[in-house]
C-alpha cells in the first residue's frame, strides 16, 4: 500500500480547518455535479407557490369582509362559494387561481376553471426556463419536459381537480362529472408520483391517469347505467424511489391526511371506492380508520403493507380487498414492521383477513390497470358496487360472501 507521510489519521492537516473546508467543498462539488446544478442554478424565486397565494389571500378582504381560511372545512367554504353569485365566484378563481383550485368545498367546475388557471401560468415559466441560461441543459431539458405535461393538462376537456407546482409537484383529474356521480372511485397511486409522471404517453396504465382513465372506462363497461367518476389522485408527496422513504411511514401518514381531506370534500353521501397502488396502500391503509362512512371500499393492489397486522387492524368499516400478480417483486419485501421501517402484514396473505382477488392477466408490479386484465374488472366490479360478481383469488372462494 501505497503511505503518504503527513497525512494519517494522526495527521494535525486532516485536523485542521483548511482541510474540513475543502471536505466540504468536495462534498459540494459532488452534489451539483449529481444534480446538474439545477438544485442552486436551477431554482425557483418562488419554492412554494401555493402557500404563498394562501397567504395572500388570508389578508385579503372581498367586499369589505375577509376571506374565509382556505383550509377550513370543505362545509364552511362550500357554504362561503353558496353565498356568492356567478361572477363573484369567477373573481376570486382568476385572482387566487391555486387557492381555489386546490379548496375543498369549492364548487368542481370553479376548481376546473382556476387550475387551468394556475396550470397556464406555470407553463409559461417552464417554458421560460427552458431557454434559462443559467440552468444546464439538463435543467433546461427537464422544465421541457415538465412545460409539454403542463400543456397537456390543458388539453381541452380535462377536468384538474388539484395542482401544485411546488417541488415535483401535485396534481389530481376526474374522469366522468363528479357532480352527478352516483360512485365515485378514487385512484391512489405509488411511490415516484410527481407531475412529470402523472401520465405517460408509453405504458399509458402504469401512471395515475392511464391507470384512473383505463379504470373509468372498465366501469362504463361493467354497469353502462351507473353514473360513475373516477379520480386520478396525485395529491400527496410520494417517496422518490426505493429508499427509505418509501420503507417508511412518514410520507404515508402525510398522504393519508390529504386523502382524507379528498373524500370529505366529495359529495355527501355517494359511495366512495379506494384504489390503492404500491405505497398508494400504505397511504390507503394509515388512512383507513379516519375515512368517513361512505367509503365502502378500499381495494390494494402489488402492495408492501398498509401498516397494519390484520384487517382489525385497519380499524374500518370498509370492506378491504386485495391483489397480487404471481410475477409482481413486491412478494419478495419483507412483510414485518420493525422500528418504523416496514409497513406490516401481507394483505394477500389469509391471515390478514382482507378478501382476495384474482389478478389473472396482470403482468408485474405496474400491469393491475392494463385494459382486458381480470385485476382491472374486479376493480371495475367493486366500483360500480356490483363486488357480487367479482372473481376471486383461487385460494380465496369466501371473498364476494356476506358483502352486505
Amino acid at each position: 500500500m501505497t503511505s503518504f507521510p503527513g497525512l494519517g489519521p494522526s495527521s494535525g492537516f486532516l485536523q485542521s480547518p483548511a482541510w474540513r473546508a475543502a471536505l466540504a467543498l468536495v462534498v459540494v462539488f459532488v452534489m451539483l455535479a449529481m444534480t446538474g446544478w439545477t438544485a442552486i442554478r436551477g431554482s425557483k424565486e418562488d419554492a412554494n407557490p401555493l402557500a404563498t397565494a394562501k397567504a395572500a389571500w388570508q389578508h385579503a378582504t372581498f367586499h369589505g369582509r375577509p376571506l374565509p381560511d382556505p383550509d377550513a372545512s370543505p362545509s364552511k367554504l362550500r357554504a362561503f362559494f353558496s353565498s356568492l353569485d356567478r361572477a363573484e365566484r369567477k373573481q376570486l378563481a382568476t385572482r387566487y387561481p391555486l387557492v381555489v383550485g386546490n379548496m375543498g368545498g369549492a364548487p368542481v367546475q370553479l376548481r376546473y376553471r382556476a387550475n387551468r388557471l394556475a396550470i397556464d401560468h406555470e407553463r409559461a415559466e417552464e417554458r421560460q426556463r427552458m431557454g434559462d441560461r443559467k440552468l444546464t441543459p439538463v435543467g433546461r431539458q427537464e422544465a421541457g419536459r415538465l412545460m409539454h405535461r403542463l400543456e397537456s393538462m390543458l388539453t381541452s376537456g380535462r377536468q384538474i381537480l388539484a395542482f401544485d407546482p411546488a417541488g415535483g409537484g401535485r396534481a389530481a383529474e376526474v374522469f366522468g362529472n363528479l357532480d352527478r356521480a352516483e360512485r365515485v372511485s378514487v385512484v391512489v397511486p405509488g411511490v415516484d408520483t410527481n407531475l412529470s409522471t402523472f401520465e405517460r404517453t408509453a405504458r399509458a396504465t402504469t401512471a395515475p391517469v392511464g391507470m384512473a382513465r383505463s379504470l373509468y372506462d372498465a366501469e362504463r363497461e361493467a354497469r353502462p347505467g351507473t353514473r360513475t367518476a373516477v379520480i386520478a389522485w396525485a395529491d400527496y408527496t410520494s417517496p422518490a424511489g426505493l429508499g427509505v422513504g418509501a420503507a417508511t411511514g412518514q410520507m404515508a401518514a402525510a398522504g393519508a391526511v390529504r386523502l382524507q381531506g379528498l373524500v370529505q370534500s366529495l359529495p355527501h353521501g355517494r359511495p366512495v371506492s379506494l384504489f390503492c397502488h404500491s405505497y398508494g396502500s400504505v397511504v390507503c391503509g394509515v388512512a383507513a380508520r379516519n375515512l368517513p362512512s361512505n367509503v365502502e371500499d378500499i381495494a390494494v393492489a402489488g402492495s408492501p403493507g398498509m401498516r397494519a397486522d390484520s384487517l382489525s387492524g385497519l380499524d374500518t368499516r370498509a370492506r378491504v380487498w386485495a391483489m397480487r400478480d404471481a410475477d409482481d417483486w413486491i412478494a419478495d419485501v419483507p412483510y414485518l414492521e420493525v422500528g418504523g421501517l416496514g409497513h406490516g402484514a401481507d394483505p394477500v396473505d389469509p391471515a390478514f383477513g382482507s378478501r382476495v382477488l384474482s389478478a389473472d392477466g396482470a403482468v408485474g408490479h405496474a400491469g393491475y390497470f392494463a385494459p382486458g386484465t381480470r385485476s382491472l374488472q374486479n376493480f371495475a366490479l367493486v366500483g360500480v358496487g356490483a363486488a357480487d360478481s367479482v372473481d376471486c383469488a383461487g385460494d380465496d372462494p369466501r371473498c364476494s360472501t356476506d358483502l352486505v
